[in-house]
């Protein structure tokens, strides 16, 4: 999802690194060094040449960069892995480790070679660019949080000034085909460039919705496919956006409750509603006042990125004491400096899979709810964005449905304020019988792994370890 990622480094390929191979069934991948950015011992990578239009395969290509944490136990080994961290733009050569050092069980690398990948667009693989200065790179996903009509008038010339970059770019030619569900086809064209029959998934986040689709346009090539804090049907749409607003106003009562509980240490009151107060205090100072490079906006964008992780809590209380005090504070997040491959490539995938909202006065409209609806956050995420200026999809939205194997297993927790639970029930009435969905009484963004619900983390596991799903839905207690 969009908050305040960090903008992530463009190598030039990883063609420098490996030669890129044929996607043709069964062609042997050759593995070598990863690039150094994200080399890890036992990390190996190597890149494919893939059609930038599937309508037109044998036509223009584009490098798609892979790597692999090898199973060592080939005798367990059921086949591969494919695992993907959301965004959309963010990086993936590197979230197999990640995954590991989180504590991913040795009984799913057994049964698997993990696999990660740049999707097209981002990083390592063919990357994208709307040439944007550093401010437009922070402002084209993170726009100034919006108090009246003007605000989302005056964020709307800014925004339809990045599409028109991004239209226009050295990879504008490249722009309307970096779409889910070319990823999605371009995770096939792994399957068979490994020589597998059948590909398994682990997706969080943005990721739900590229492992939804591939299962959907391959379902008899699909093994087990894992779906971690999902979006709805539709993708990471207008609406998908806007209901970060909810899941703010769920999850804060966790850092709120946090807080209050220890007075003394972070000042920020002794109850959870004068916690609550001190947020809007807060941000309308730094509207009023920017100190240390926090603005209202930054303010509110990096509360929102950090209640993603109980872990993070104690981070986000001593950050507004801080900021209350006027105490000095670490550079915020999301600098305006690097690449705008993160930011180019996340405006591709979210702009070009479905259309927007073109209407300025729709966001204005939208704003004025959701300030009323959602008051902490709400206003923020309705506001407009480039893609209410993008040109028209090329091809339609893929519709997610239950069509296929019984073999989806969807992990969502109570309190996520980035993808909040409303969506990922849509997306389990879409899958039907296909899906089972656990519920973990926890709160924060992505749960297998990241929370102390071992009740969720072991179902995802033995899933992914034996691949013996859930006779039915599962609700996991705190």
């Amino acid at each position: 999802m969009e908050t305040m990622k960090k903008i992530l480094p463009v190598a030039l390929t990883a063609a420098a690194v490996v030669s890129g191979v044929s996607a043709a069934e069964g062609t042997p991948v050759v593995w070598g060094p990863c690039p150094a950015d994200v080399a890890k011992p036992g990390l190996q990578c190597s890149t494919l040449e893939l059609p930038l239009d599937y309508r037109h395969p044998d036509g223009r290509t584009i490098t798609v960069a892979m790597s692999r944490l090898a199973s060592a136990k080939p005798a367990q080994r059921r086949g591969v892995l494919l695992v993907n961290q959301g965004g959309p733009g963010l990086t993936g050569l590197g979230f197999p480790v990640s995954l590991v050092a989180a504590g991913l069980p040795q009984k799913v690398r057994d049964t698997y070679d993990v696999i990660g990948f740049d999707p097209r667009g981002v990083g390592h693989s063919t990357p994208m660019t709307c040439d944007m200065t550093p401010a437009q790179t922070v402002e084209s996903v993170n726009p100034p949080f919006p108090h009246g009509p003007a605000d989302v008038a005056k964020a709307a010339e800014a925004a339809k000034t990045v599409a028109r970059q991004c239209t226009t770019s050295e990879t504008a030619a490249v722009l309307p085909f970096i779409t889910t569900a070319n990823t999605a086809r371009d995770m096939d064209r792994i399957r068979a460039a490994l020589g597998e029959p059948k590909l398994s998934y682990y997706g969080d986040s943005y990721g739900t919705y590229l492992g939804a689709v591939y299962t959907t346009l391959y379902p008899q090539r699909s093994d087990r496919i894992v779906l971690d804090s999902s979006l709805g049907p539709e993708g990471y749409d207008a609406e998908a956006l806007r209901s970060q607003g909810l899941g703010f106003e769920t999850r804060f009562p966790d850092f709120a409750e946090f807080a209050a509980a220890d007075p003394a240490q972070y000042g920020l009151g002794a109850t959870p509603a004068a916690v609550r107060a001190k947020y809007f205090e807060l941000a309308e100072r730094l509207d009023r006042a920017p100190a240390q490079g926090y603005d209202g906006t930054t303010f509110r964008t990096i509360t929102a990125a950090l209640l993603r992780s109980d872990a993070a809590l104690p981070a986000l209380a001593k950050l507004w004491h801080k900021l209350d005090v006027n105490e000095p504070v670490s550079p915020a997040t999301g600098s305006r400096a690097g690449s705008d491959n993160f930011a180019a490539s996340y405006l591709a995938v979210v702009c070009g899979d479905s259309r927007w909202p073109q209407a300025v006065g729709t966001y204005q409209r939208d704003v004025a709810i959701d300030r009323v609806r959602y008051p902490m956050y709400g206003p923020y995420a309705a506001n407009i964005r480039p893609c209410a200026f993008w040109p028209a999809p090329v091809e339609p939205r893929v519709r997610i449905s239950g069509h296929g194997p019984a073999n989806v297993l969807m992990l969502q927790n109570l309190r996520d304020p980035a993808t909040p639970v409303p969506e990922a029930l849509r997306l389990r009435v879409a899958f039907g019988d296909r899906a089972r969905l656990v519920t973990a009484d926890q709160g924060g963004h992505v749960a297998y792994l990241n929370g102390t619900n071992q009740c969720g983390n072991d179902a995802v596991s033995d899933y992914l370890a034996t691949g013996n799903l859930l006779a039915h839905d599962t609700f996991c207690p705190a």
